[in-house]
This record gives C-alpha cells, structure tokens and sequence, in this order.
C-alpha cells in the first residue's frame, strides 16, 4: 500500500470537510430557511456535483484556475499560488465536488428544527448567533454531523476531479484512489486489492454511522429526508 497516498488522501478529506462546515453551514441555513423563491437555482447549483460527471467538472476547474487563465495568471502573479497540479487546486476541487453531501444534508437537519423553537429563544432575548449556537446546532446535529461524514469519505474517493486538476504527482497530488489505478495498470492486483479493501472498509463505515445517526434522531424527526438528490 502507497502509505504517502494514504496520508495525503487523509489530510485532503481532513482539510475539505473542515472548509465545508464553514462554507456549507452558512449555506445550508439559508437554503433551509429562505422564503425566496428563486432559491431553486442555488439548489440545483449546489446539488449539479452530483449528476455532473467528475471529468466535465474537472476539465472546468483545470481551464478556470490553470496557468494560462486570468484566474490563475492573477493567482500566481499576486501570491505566487499555482492551484493547478497541486495540493491547494485539490482541495478547492474536492470542495465543490464534495458540496452537496455536506450542504444537503446539513440543510434537511436545519429544516428538522421548529421553527417556533427558534422564535422562543429570539423572543429571550437571544441573538442570530446564540441562537444558531444553542437551539439549532444543537438539535440539528445528526444532520450536519452526517453532512461531515459524508463529506469525509466522499473525498477520500475522489478520482475523476482529482486526476484532471492534480494529475499524478507522488506525494503532492496523488492520492490513493490513482494509485489504485496505478496499481491496476502496472499489473500488480494485489495491491490494488489491498487498497480498494481499505476504502471500501471505510466506505462500508462510513454508512453504517450515518444510518445509526438517523436512528439517533428525535422520535418526531427520524423521517426527516436527508438523501442526496
């Protein structure tokens, strides 16, 4: 087994679930709880990662933020940042790759909550923010924690997304869903087999904690849907 994929493939879903909670919560609470109607196109934006094939999305990413595009010129020329065919463009690919496992299911454990629950402790006198902290987040939490798992072991597989826009470098951009391709192509099927037994040990987790997360839920609330799309 490629130990340094492994650490890389770990630190790469580590770092994208952590920018997801930031940027997906925000996100998430909006979409729960926005009356305007136009919010259908942010959803099925949000949601597009999934039906999209990883390659097209890929391919986009690598024209959007490669050397020679105005977003990657002023990138490298301002900061000296090269995201393509490198760790940091891997992780702005997983994050939107990884976009709707968080926010959808964030967003379904947000919806779960009363809203009267929310009016009392505002009428308490509690702030957006205390209130999101001590009654939402709270009561919410199967949801989001479930938007954290899925987030995790979606990237940890990642293949498509991560060999167009960081190709196969070994120990900057390879991670060990290619190095299982790598395994394949040169012929060595034990290996390959070693891996794929690793994240499928993983993977196979990885359900049985979400789906004991929603037998966790309040009585009131286990129907609650947070499927992907």
């Amino acid at each position: 087994m490629d130990v340094q994929a492994l650490f890389l493939s770990l630190r790469l879903a580590a770092l994208t679930t952590a920018l997801l909670a930031l940027v997906g919560m925000p996100l998430a609470y909006w979409l729960a709880f926005s009356r305007w109607r136009g919010k259908v196109l942010v959803e099925a934006l949000v949601a597009l990662p999934i039906v999209l094939p990883p390659t097209v999305l890929g391919l986009y990413l690598l024209m959007l933020l490669g050397p020679s595009s105005p977003m990657g010129r002023m990138l490298d020329q301002a900061v000296g940042l090269r995201l393509a065919f490198s760790f940091p463009g891997l992780v702005v690919a997983s994050v939107l790759y990884s976009l709707p496992f968080a926010v959808q299911p964030f967003a379904a454990g947000f919806a779960s909550v009363p809203p009267r629950l929310l009016e009392a402790a505002a009428t308490l006198g509690a702030g957006p923010f205390a209130c999101f902290r001590k009654v939402l987040l709270p009561l919410a939490w199967p949801g989001v924690l479930t938007g954290l798992v899925l987030s995790f072991a979606h990237t940890l597989g990642e293949f498509g997304v991560v060999l167009m826009v960081g190709g196969n470098i070994p120990g900057a951009t390879r991670t060990l869903s290619i190095a299982i391709y790598d395994d394949v192509q040169a012929l060595d099927y034990g290996a390959a087999l070693r891996t794929s037994l690793l994240l499928l040990a993983i993977s196979f987790g990885v359900l049985l904690l979400t789906y004991g997360l929603r037998g966790l839920a309040p009585a009131g609330k286990r129907g609650t849907p947070w499927r992907l799309s």
